[in-house]
């Protein structure tokens, strides 16, 4: 088990280059999604129920999208030109047009509508939502194309993108594999052992095989093998964690928490971390979002007492 080394706090890796505020959004804000060729940044407001999206290049918020029930997902589809957002309530999930925001279709689910994740290869859309379940949306047909169920409701979840997987967090303390081509579930582990629970966020390093999980008891970031469901280390972390990224040019992993940090630890190798630096934000800020391309991180901080809501831009530093 690898002992945490922490990390040089002079050395601060993520750079505050821009803030962006969003008056009269209230609440929690949830997940986001990039246009990089559009310098767009579309963030779900859930207690807004609005979908705020932010001109990057101006440093501000260009429209609000409307009619929305508690998004919590966002996926942009730059091939498709499509803005997809799930509802928690009613768990319905919209299909937009992503220049207009026309709604061109709403889908269906139970309730609770989560979580998306896109595979390219398919042109399938993957939907945690309600007490248990993965469904599935073509975007061939823009229509409901099956379901995975799973017995719990799903938190954050990672597809392989060379393999025929899916990595379930099934908090408090289970995380499920799914075989895609047969649709169920293949293997199950269980955090019990490691004495952690609640798992929420988590990332993918595909090329050495390693799943980063954020648990929130105790507050820790969890490398597991993602062959065989290993734990390989654990290290404490940012308090409420949310939102997990992995920076494979960077062997960086980037964890945002409620308690008002963000957490950038190091890979040295598969099986070695260390905490490079922690990075003060504010109370709540929970969720982020990671982009390769533009090597930013986009950080959501809500509106809390003289706190407003904004939005904070880093620079991925080398």
């Amino acid at each position: 088990m690898t002992i945490p080394i922490w990390g040089n706090a002079a050395f601060t890796p993520l750079k505050l280059v821009q803030t962006i505020p969003l008056p009269g959004v209230e609440g929690r804000i949830d997940h986001f999604a990039l246009d990089f060729d559009g310098a767009r940044l579309f963030v779900a407001a859930l207690e807004n129920s609005t979908v705020e999206v932010i001109d990057l290049k101006a440093g501000k918020r260009a429209q609000t999208i409307n009619d929305l029930h508690e998004p919590q997902g966002i996926l942009f589809i730059k091939e498709l030109n499509k803005l997809i957002i799930s509802n928690g309530e009613g768990g319905a999930v919209d299909i937009l047009d992503g220049s207009s925001f026309e709604r061109t279709n709403r889908i269906q689910f139970s309730n609770d509508a989560d979580n998306l994740r896109y595979d390219a290869s398919s042109k399938m859309v993957y939907v945690g939502y309600g007490t248990g379940g993965l469904g599935l949306i073509d975007l061939n047909t823009l229509k409901r194309a099956g379901d995975i169920s799973l017995g719990k409701h799903p938190e954050s979840f990672q597809l392989e993108s060379s393999g025929c997987h899916i990595f379930v967090n099934l908090p408090p303390s289970r995380v499920a594999v799914i075989d895609k081509q047969a649709g169920k579930i293949s293997s199950d582990w269980s955090l019990i052992p490691s004495a952690l629970s609640f798992n929420y966020p988590m990332a993918l390093d595909e090329t050495h095989r390693r799943l980063f999980i954020g648990t929130r008891f105790p507050a820790r970031l969890a490398v597991l093998d993602s062959q065989s469901g290993k734990m390989i280390a654990r290290m404490k972390c940012v308090g409420d964690p949310d939102d997990v990224f992995y920076d494979e040019r960077r062997k960086r992993i980037y964890i945002s928490g409620g308690s008002g940090s963000i957490d950038v630890f190091e890979q040295s190798d598969p099986d070695h971390y260390r905490l490079l630096s922690n990075v003060a934000t504010a109370d709540g800020a929970r969720t982020s979002f990671f982009s390769p391309e533009s090597a930013h991180l986009y950080l959501a901080v809500p509106h809390q007492g003289k706190q407003q809501a904004e939005i904070r831009v880093y620079d991925v530093l080398p």
